[in-house]
C-alpha cells in the first residue's frame, strides 16, 4: 500500500540539526564508538526506568517532570549520536518509524508482534 507523505516532507530536519550539535559535545574513543554509545544509551533508558520505578515505590517527587525530561534528553543524546557513527540521520529515522508505524496503522495490523508485520 502506498502512502502519501507530502505533508511530512522537512518536518524532521530539525532532528539532523540536533544531531550535528551533539556531535560537538562527543567526547570518547573513537575507535569504540559504538560499543560506548551502545552502553550510554542503555545506561540512560536504565535511568528512565529507575526514576519511574521510584516513582511506582515512593510516589511522584515533585520534579519528576523536569528530572525525567533531563534523563530522556540524555537518551536522545546519545541516539543522536549513535546514529551519526552509524552514518545514519536521524531525520530519516524518524521519517522511516512513522511512514512504517502509519502503514501499519492502514492495514490494521499496529497490534501484534514481528518487524515484518
Amino acid at each position: 500500500m502506498e502512502m502519501n507523505y507530502d505533508y511530512l516532507n522537512g518536518m524532521f530536519e530539525g532532528f539532523d540539526y540536533y544531531q550535528s550539535k551533539c556531535n560537538l559535545t562527543a567526547i570518547f574513543p573513537e575507535d569504540q564508538a559504538l560499543e560506548y554509545l551502545a552502553l550510554g544509551l542503555c545506561s540512560e533508558a536504565g535511568e528512565v526506568a529507575g526514576k519511574l520505578k521510584k516513582k511506582i515505590r515512593d510516589g511522584e517527587p515533585a520534579n519528576f517532570k523536569d528530572d525525567m525530561a533531563a534523563e530522556i534528553g540524555d537518551v536522545f543524546w546519545y541516539l543522536a549520536v549513535l546514529a551519526d557513527r552509524l552514518g545514519i540521520n536521524l531525520s530519516d529515522v524518524a521519517f522511516n518509524n512513522l511512514d512504517k508505524l502509519m502503514t501499519r496503522q492502514a492495514r490494521g495490523i499496529l497490534q501484534g508482534s514481528g518487524d515484518k508485520r
